[in-house]
């Protein structure tokens, strides 16, 4: 059978594959679909502190004495 998509195999312990089983069944979704969901939800969250942290890294070493004005940058 040949897919699209790649495809992932995950070793869950008992009580995490029973909790994602109860949820995917209370949303009416395969298992599948309730574990990419969350997966890609994790990823968007990691990517989110990642650029949180960037961007409070960047605002440490901000000068107004440096930025460059609207007019400066467009013109």
């Amino acid at each position: 059978m040949s897919t699209k998509h790649p495809r992932l195999n995950v070793v869950l312990e008992p009580n995490l594959y029973t909790a994602i089983g109860k949820l995917a069944h209370k949303e009416g979704v395969s298992l599948s679909m309730l574990a990419r969901d969350l997966l890609k939800e994790a990823v968007e969250r990691y990517e989110d502190s990642y650029w949180q942290k960037t961007a409070e890294k960047r605002e440490k070493s901000f000068s107004t004495n440096k930025a460059l004005s609207h007019k400066q940058v467009w013109s």
